[in-house]
């Protein structure tokens, strides 16, 4: 057990020598008085060393987090603007198939989503270790602001993740030969790749935000 976390129990004896007058009487209660104020005053410096030290390891710990995340970013982008390339291409074809009725020459079509999640184990320990509330308000809310865009842009790729599997799981397990959608499949199809470029677009915009702000806290707290 740490000893910084062992309860202080105050203990207050009366006067071992009668007492024999006001005066010795508010010696006593002087003397008491002070040794309740130094006991309150050691337990008070105990708890606020404890509390200095929780926090300074939530903020290592978030700081660490945060810079892994970030360091993490720009791949996960980059990964993003591919698949938005494929579904565009993807698209085209659907669009020459619903107008000539066939597939174009030497063309094909790729869908892949893939989710990069952003860790927040550090920020969840800070939550549940009290850390926040011994923080300055303006530092909390900094956290808080860049752990809410996560969590906004995790549940942004979790739906189209789950979103892309259920509407285009059927066309994702077609073999090049079988025969080609027909225009109300092709036009099927496209409509629902539509559906998942839109939300891409909302997941591209959460990542842009995010790296601004990881950006904007890593610069105002170097290593």
């Amino acid at each position: 057990m740490n000893l910084d976390e062992v309860p202080t129990v105050i203990d207050v004896h009366p006067p071992h020598e009668p007492i024999h007058g006001w005066r010795d009487f508010l010696l006593h209660l002087l003397t008491i008085t002070i040794g309740l104020l130094i006991a309150l005053s050691l337990e008070g410096c105990v708890e606020w060393r404890h509390h200095r030290h929780l926090v300074h390891e939530a903020e290592a710990s978030l700081h660490a987090e945060i810079q892994s995340n970030a360091m993490g970013l720009p791949d996960a982008l980059a990964t993003l603007h591919k698949n938005q390339a494929d579904l565009k291409h993807d698209v085209d074809v659907l669009k020459y198939i619903i107008k000539n009725h066939k597939t174009p020459p030497d063309e094909h079509m790729e869908i892949a989503f893939g989710i990069r999640a952003f860790d927040d184990v550090s920020w969840k320990t800070a939550q549940s270790t009290t850390a926040l509330s011994y923080m300055p308000y303006s530092q909390a809310e900094e956290y808080s602001d860049i752990y809410n865009t996560q969590n906004e842009l995790n549940d942004a790729e979790r739906q189209a993740a789950r979103d892309a599997i259920i509407s285009l799981a059927p066309f994702m397990n077609t073999a090049a030969s079988d025969p080609d959608p027909t225009e109300g499949q092709a036009n099927d199809i496209k409509q629902k790749i539509e559906v998942l470029q839109g939300q891409l677009t909302l997941v591209e915009s959460f990542m842009k935000s995010l790296d601004q702000s990881y950006k904007k806290f890593l610069a105002a707290h170097p290593d």
